[in-house]
């Protein structure tokens, strides 16, 4: 297996032009298409633990090697 990442743009409610990606990486032997098709699940989880924030857009992409936590 292995890793792959949701990249998440996320905005605030209470200021909608505050926006950030998050980077919401697992362990899948997928495609990036399968992954944005699987992705919704994880995408509600994330907004449900934090409700401060809404999820506007993503994308699935391989991460980098420098991105990774190795």
């Amino acid at each position: 297996m292995g890793l792959i990442e949701i990249v998440l743009t996320v905005c605030a409610l209470a200021q909608p032009g505050n926006c950030e990606e998050k980077h919401l990486q697992f362990n899948a032997s997928m495609s990036l298409n399968q992954c944005a098709m699987t992705a919704p699940p994880y995408i509600a989880r994330w907004v449900e633990e934090h409700p401060k924030w809404t999820a506007v857009r993503w994308r699935c992409a391989y991460p980098s090697k420098r991105d990774r936590n190795i």
